[in-house]
């Protein structure tokens, strides 16, 4: 069975980065989707938000913090993660949260201007003596 997702929306908050005591990148952002439909013979349109967790790892992570703040509006895939705890009350509590596997800049309502980061083996040292033609150029992207 597959557990994949992809959703788009807006950031609720600037990226949060932390490390782990290995050195190993973890961000965090809350991401609102929202949802907008016009029910049949009604002029009236209804809006629904979600709102999600996100949590990006290593590389991703990093790029995260780098590129977005409040309020970008992004595309992320993912897997749909619960977790479930119990209050010092005795009350049973759980949430859905997405881990991220690609988050990238949405275009539908804006351009975007994009670099490539520096390759790294293991997390660590940048990769030496590879061709990459793609290394060193920017790529525009207009919507």
């Amino acid at each position: 069975m597959s557990n994949t997702t992809t959703l788009s929306g807006n950031l609720t908050r600037d990226p949060e980065i932390r490390y782990s005591r290995e050195g190993q990148a973890n961000a965090t952002f809350g991401l609102a989707v929202n949802r907008r439909w016009q029910p049949r013979g009604s002029d009236e349109w209804e809006e629904s938000t979600s709102f999600f967790d996100v949590v990006c790892w290593r590389d991703l992570a990093e790029n995260v913090a780098l590129s977005l703040v409040k309020g970008s509006r992004v595309v992320v895939t993912g897997r749909l993660d619960q977790h479930v705890w119990e209050t010092d009350a005795g009350e049973r509590r759980s949430r859905v949260e997405i881990t991220a596997d690609d988050v990238g800049a949405s275009l539908r309502y804006a351009t975007a201007e994009v670099s490539r980061s520096e390759r790294r083996v293991g997390g660590d040292e940048p990769v030496e003596g590879r061709s990459d033609p793609l290394a060193d150029r920017a790529v525009r992207a207009d919507a």
